[in-house]
C-alpha cells in the first residue's frame, strides 16, 4: 500500500488532501499541533496522527510507527498574513524551521521519498498587472510571503545539492468548505448579524485568482508525480480573474437576500491589486480545474448556513 505522509494535517488543506489521498487507497499519516480523536481523524481518512512540531525526532518516530512514506506533502508553515505581521518571528518557526528539519531528514533517512510544498503566490508581492508565471520576478512584501520563499530556496537547494526530488505549488486564493477564515467566511458571519447590508475593506475592484480546494488537492498531487532534483514549481490557480466585488456579490446572492454590498476603501498595505495565475505550466502537466467560482462559492454559504444550523438538513 502507497503510504503518504502530511505534515499540518489538521489544517484546512490538509484535511481535504488527506481525504483524497484516503479515497485513492493511500496510507495516510499526519502530523502537527492540536489534539485529535480517533473519530475526528479517521472522518478525514487519517490513519495515524502524530501531535507535534515538524521535527528529525518526530518524523522519526512516525517511520518507525508506521514506516517510510512514498510522498510527504508538506503543508505545516504559516498560513496567512495577517498573523506573519502580528507574529513575524513565529511564522519564521513555522514556515523555514519546519522546512529545514523535513529536508534535513529526508536527505539523511529518506533519499528517496517525493517532497512536495505548499507554497504561496505571496512570494510574487505586489505590482503585477497581468497573470503570473512562475518566472516572473519575487517580491515578497510580507513576512509570510518572504518565509514562504526562503522554503522554497531550501526546497531548491536540497534537490540540487542532494539530489531529493522536490515540487512547490504557489496556491493562489484558495477556499472551499470547512475553510473558517478570510472573505467567505468572515462575510458569512457579517451577514448572520445584518443581511441587509455588507461592508468590505479594499475597493472591490482587486482581482483574485480563486482556487478552490478540490482543485488545489489535486495539483498537489499532480506536483507529487513531476517532482524532481531540478525542482518543479508550478502555480496553483485557474487562470481566472475575478474580482472581490464578484465574489461578495455572488455569495450575498447565495445567502438568498437583497444585500447591499459596500467597501470601504481602505487596504492593507502591502495587499496587491492583482494577483492572478498564468497557468500555462500547471497545463502542460495534464492539471485542468474543474470547479467554477460561482459554484464554488455557493457550495461554501451553503455548508456555512449548515454548520451553523441556520437551514435545515
Amino acid at each position: 500500500m502507497r503510504a503518504a505522509l502530511i505534515t499540518g494535517a489538521r489544517g484546512f488543506v490538509g484535511q481535504h488532501l488527506a481525504y483524497s489521498l484516503k479515497q485513492q487507497g493511500y496510507k495516510v499519516c499526519g502530523m502537527g499541533h492540536g489534539a485529535w480523536t480517533e473519530f475526528e481523524r479517521a472522518a478525514w481518512g487519517v490513519d495515524y496522527w502524530l501531535n507535534g512540531e515538524v521535527s528529525k525526532r518526530n518524523l522519526d518516530i512516525v517511520q518507525a510507527e508506521v514506516g517510510k512514506p512514498d510522498v510527504v506533502y508538506h503543508l505545516a508553515g504559516g498560513s496567512s498574513v495577517g498573523p506573519s505581521l502580528v507574529a513575524p518571528e513565529e511564522d519564521f518557526r513555522r514556515s523555514v524551521l519546519s522546512a529545514a528539519e523535513l529536508l534535513e531528514w529526508a536527505r539523511l533517512a529518506a533519499p528517496e521519498v517525493r517532497l512536495v510544498m505548499a507554497s504561496s503566490a505571496a512570494v510574487y508581492g505586489a505590482g503585477h498587472t497581468q497573470s503570473i508565471r512562475e518566472s516572473d520576478s519575487l517580491s515578497p512584501y510580507s513576512p509570510y510571503g518572504t518565509h514562504k520563499r526562503i522554503a522554497e530556496e531550501l526546497f531548491e537547494s536540497y534537490g540540487k545539492n542532494f539530489g531529493l526530488n522536490v515540487a512547490m505549488v504557489r496556491l493562489f486564493s484558495v477556499y472551499g468548505t470547512e475553510l473558517k477564515k478570510q472573505l467567505l467566511w468572515d462575510s458569512c458571519r457579517r451577514l448572520v448579524k445584518d443581511a441587509s447590508r455588507l461592508m468590505l475593506g479594499g475597493s472591490g475592484n482587486e482581482a483574485r485568482d480563486w482556487f478552490h480546494i478540490s482543485d488545489a488537492v489535486a495539483l498537489l498531487q499532480v506536483a507529487a508525480d513531476h517532482a524532481c532534483a531540478e525542482g518543479l514549481i508550478v502555480n496553483g490557480g485557474t487562470g481566472i480573474s475575478t474580482s472581490v466585488r464578484q465574489v461578495a456579490v455572488q455569495l450575498c446572492a447565495s445567502w438568498g437576500m437583497d444585500t447591499q454590498v459596500e467597501f470601504s476603501g481602505q487596504s492593507r498595505a502591502g495587499d496587491p491589486q492583482f494577483l492572478v495565475a498564468d497557468v500555462a505550466h500547471a497545463t502542460s502537466l495534464g492539471f485542468m480545474p474543474k470547479m467554477g467560482w460561482q459554484s464554488g462559492v455557493s457550495d461554501y454559504v451553503e455548508w456555512f448556513k449548515r454548520v451553523n444550523g441556520l437551514v435545515s438538513v
